[in-house]
C-alpha cells in the first residue's frame, strides 16, 4: 500500500478530480512548499463599535443578531492551510482518507445562526461608491477611502462606530447600515483586499425587515466555497471568506488541532461557534502546516465526528433555523452576487447519519469571473442558477437509501481521490535511494564477466556503465565515512602532485620525461576527472568512451600512472648536456642542487641566468599544450572506423605500455 502511494498518490482515474495539475497538492508532492496561507478576516475591531438598543434591534430584524454576538476567534493559519490542501473545487468537498466531507447549509445555520432559506443574495454592482454611500449612509468617503465599488472598513468604523443617544431615527438607520456593511465585510464576505468591502450590499439593508428575508447563510457558504477553491490552486497564497466558520467546523468534525478550553455556560448557547471562544487550559503547541498535513494524511475514522451536533441542546436553536435544517441535504446552487457554487450533500451523507453510496457524477463547469465593479444586475445574468435555487426544497437527498454497500463506495473513492498530500517518504530520501540503486547497477555492470559476450552485447554493457556514470556524475552522494576517506585521499594526491611539480620546476625544459604524459594536477590514480562538490574532491572513473573488443573493456587511450613515474624518475643529463640542448653558453655557475625523488642523485649545475619560477610557469604551459595535443589525438582516434575497434584499442594499449617501459627504463 505504501509503495502504491509513493508511486501514485492519486487520483488513479481523473473522472472526478480533473483539475489535479493545478491543485496545490501537486506542488507539495513535487517539493514546492508555499507555507501557511495569509488569512483575511477582520473581526478584531468589531468590538469597537458601540451599538445602542435601537441599533441592536435593527440588526436582529436584518437577520444578523447571532452573527453580531460572535467575538473574534484567533485563527489557526496552519490548520486552515492544511484543510485547503484537502479541498477540491471540482466537488466542493474535502477529500480525506475516510471519504468526502464538506461545510453544509446545516453547519452554517448552527454555527453562525444565519438564515439558510429565503431570497438569494444578489442585485446590482457599482463602479463607484459616492452615489450609493450618499443614499444609504448620508455621506460618501473621499478618494483615499474608496476604490472603485469598494470602501475601506476603516472609514466605516471611524465615521459611524458611535451613535449619539439623541440621533434621529434616520441617522440611527444610516449608522446601523454602516455597521452591517462592516460586519459582513469583515466576516462572511471578507475579501483578499485586506480592508475593503463592496458597497453592493448596502441596498439590501435599505429595509431591515426585508433584509431578514435573504438567505445570508447560503450566500456566506457560496462565498466560502469560492474562497476555498481559489486558495486550493497552487499559485495562490491567500484566503478570505468566513474562516471562523471553517476553523470551528473543523473543531467540531475532526479531532485534529482541537483546543482544550475552559468550559463556561455561554459556550453551550447558540450559535454553536461560541463553544470555541474562551481561554485554553493547556499549553498551545507550535504546529505548522506540515504537522497538520501529516495528521490529515493518516486520518482515522476514530478521529472523525460525523454527527457533532447530535448531543447539543436544541432548546437554544431558533425555530426558523430549526425548520430549515433539512436544506442541509439539498442538492442546489448557492448564490452570492457574482458567485454561484454547487452544494452537493449527496457526497457527504455520513454527516447526516446516512449510509454513503457512490454519488452521482459531477459535470465539469466553468466558474464565470464576473467581478463586482461591472455596474450590472446579476439577477438577469444568472437565470439557470437562480432557478436551481428556487427548486432547493425539491432536491432534498432522501434519507431512506437502501442497499448501500459502503465497501463498494470506498473502493470507488480510493480510485478517484488524492490519497495523500505529503510524501510518505521525503524527496531527499527517495533521491538517496535512487542514487544508491544506480551505484549498485554500476557496480554490477563493471563486475559483469564479459569474456563470453559478443561485440554487440559488450558495447551494450559499456553503454549501461556510461549511463549509470552520467547519472552519478552530476548527483554525487556519499556517506560521511566515504566523505572523510575521499577528503584524505584528495589531500594526499594533491600533496604528492605539488611535490612533483616543485621538483620538476627546477629542471630544464625539453628534457622532462613527464612532458609526453600531459597529466594535470586534478587527475588521480583512478584515471578519471575529479569532481569538486562543496570543496570535496570525489574521483569518478570515466567509462563514457569505453569500448569492448570481445574480450576486455578498454579505454581508447591508456594513460601512464603519474605516481608510478614519480617513483621511477631517472637521473637527468649533466649540465653540459643541457647546455647543448638549449644551445646556450658553456659557462655554468652552480646555483644549487636538487635531489631526485629518491633523494640520491644531483640535478647538476644550472646556468647563472636560470629562473626557477619562470621555468615552473613555462613547464606548466607546456604541460597544458601537451594535454591539448593528447586530447586532439584522442578525438581523431575515436573518429576512426569502429570495425577494427578491438585491434586498434589493443594496439593503443600496447603503444602505451611501450611508452611506459621507455620512460621507466
Amino acid at each position: 500500500m505504501l509503495m502504491d502511494v509513493i508511486t501514485n498518490p492519486g487520483p488513479l482515474k481523473d473522472i472526478v478530480l480533473y483539475d489535479q495539475e493545478k491543485h496545490v497538492s501537486s506542488a507539495v508532492w513535487d517539493g514546492q512548499e508555499r507555507g501557511a496561507l495569509r488569512c483575511h478576516e477582520h473581526t478584531s475591531k468589531l468590538s469597537e463599535w458601540k451599538l445602542n438598543s435601537k441599533q441592536i434591534e435593527l440588526v436582529e430584524r436584518a437577520g444578523f443578531g447571532y452573527l453580531r454576538r460572535i467575538p473574534a476567534i484567533s485563527l489557526d493559519n496552519p490548520l486552515i492551510s492544511a484543510l485547503v490542501e484537502r479541498w477540491r473545487r471540482e466537488t466542493n468537498t474535502f477529500h480525506f482518507t475516510v471519504g468526502e466531507m464538506t461545510v453544509t447549509l446545516e453547519d452554517i445555520a448552527l454555527l453562525l445562526g444565519l438564515g439558510i432559506d429565503g431570497k438569494p443574495v444578489i442585485g446590482f454592482t457599482y463602479t463607484t461608491c459616492s452615489s450609493v454611500c450618499e443614499r444609504y449612509l448620508g455621506q460618501a468617503p473621499d478618494s483615499t477611502y474608496a476604490s472603485g465599488g469598494m470602501v475601506k472598513l476603516s472609514w466605516l468604523k471611524e465615521t459611524f462606530s458611535f451613535c449619539p443617544d439623541d440621533a434621529s431615527f434616520e441617522e440611527v438607520e444610516r449608522r446601523t447600515r454602516a455597521y452591517l456593511l462592516y460586519l459582513v465585510g469583515s466576516t462572511i464576505f471578507s475579501t483578499t483586499t485586506g480592508n475593503k468591502v463592496p458597497v453592493m450590499y448596502l441596498p439590501l439593508f435599505e429595509d431591515f425587515d426585508d433584509a431578514g428575508t435573504f438567505a445570508w447563510g447560503a450566500a456566506a457558504l457560496a462565498f466560502l466555497y469560492r474562497a476555498l477553491g481559489n486558495a486550493s490552486v497552487k499559485s495562490q497564497s491567500t484566503i478570505c471568506g468566513c474562516l471562523t466558520l471553517l476553523q470551528c467546523w473543523s473543531y467540531y468534525h475532526l479531532n485534529i488541532g482541537r483546543p482544550k478550553l475552559n468550559r463556561e455556560p455561554v459556550h453551550d448557547h447558540f450559535p454553536f461557534v461560541l463553544r470555541w471562544k474562551g481561554k485554553q487550559n493547556g499549553p498551545t503547541a507550535n504546529r505548522d502546516v506540515i504537522f497538520y498535513r501529516k495528521a490529515l494524511d493518516v486520518l482515522k475514522p476514530s478521529d472523525v465526528e460525523w454527527l457533532p451536533y447530535e448531543n447539543m441542546d436544541g432548546r437554544y436553536i431558533p425555530e426558523h433555523i430549526r425548520n430549515s435544517l433539512q436544506l442541509g441535504r439539498s442538492r442546489t446552487m448557492l448564490i452570492s452576487f457574482d458567485k454561484a457554487e454547487r452544494h452537493l450533500p449527496d457526497r457527504c451523507l455520513k454527516q447526516f447519519g446516512l449510509f454513503q453510496g457512490i454519488p452521482e457524477d459531477v459535470h465539469k463547469w466553468v466558474r464565470k469571473s464576473r467581478g463586482v465593479d461591472g455596474g450590472v444586475n446579476f439577477s438577469s445574468k444568472m437565470e439557470a442558477e437562480l432557478n436551481e435555487w428556487e427548486m432547493r426544497w425539491d432536491n432534498i437527498v432522501p434519507d431512506d437509501v437502501l442497499g448501500v454497500d459502503e465497501a463498494d463506495y470506498m473502493r470507488w473513492y480510493l480510485g478517484i481521490t488524492r490519497k495523500v498530500v505529503g510524501r510518505p517518504v521525503s524527496l531527499s530520501s527517495e533521491f538517496q535511494r535512487t542514487i544508491a540503486n544506480v551505484r549498485d547497477i554500476l557496480e554490477l555492470a563493471e563486475n559483469f564477466p564479459t569474456h563470453d559476450l559478443d561485440l554487440e552485447r559488450g558495447n551494450m554493457m559499456a553503454r549501461i556503465i556510461s549511463l549509470a556514470q552520467d547519472c552519478l556524475r552530476d548527483q554525487v552522494g556519499v556517506t560521511p565515512t566515504e566523505s572523510q576517506q575521499q577528503i584524505e585521499l584528495g589531500k594526499r594526491m594533491r600533496g604528492k602532485e605539488r611535490v612533483r611539480r616543485k621538483g620538476m620546476g627546477k629542471r630544464r625544459k625539453g628534457i622532462d620525461p613527464m612532458e609526453d604524459y600531459g597529466g594535470s594536477e586534478d587527475e588521480s590514480q583512478f584515471g578519471g576527472p575529479v569532481l569538486e562538490v562543496d570543496q570535496l574532491h570525489l574521483p569518478l572513473t570515466h567509462h563514457g568512451n569505453s569500448v569492448y573488443d570481445g574480450t576486455h573493456m578498454y579505454d581508447p587511450v591508456t594513460k601512464v600512472d603519474d605516481m608510478e613515474l614519480c617513483d621511477e624518475i631517472p637521473q637527468l643529463p649533466e649540465a653540459q648536456d643541457m647546455n647543448k640542448i638549449d644551445g646556450g653558453s658553456s659557462s655554468l655557475d652552480v646555483v644549487g642542487t636538487s635531489n631526485a625523488m629518491t633523494g640520491e642523485e644531483s640535478l647538476g649545475e644550472l646556468p647563472e641566468s636560470y629562473d626557477v619560477k619562470r621555468e615552473d610557469r613555462e613547464s606548466k604551459v607546456e604541460d597544458n599544450d601537451a594535454a591539448k595535443e593528447s586530447n586532439e589525438e584522442n578525438v581523431n582516434r575515436e573518429e576512426e572506423d569502429g570495425i577494427d575497434m578491438g585491434e586498434n584499442v589493443a594496439e593503443s594499449s600496447s603503444l602505451g605500455r611501450r611508452g611506459e617501459n621507455s620512460v621507466v627504463a
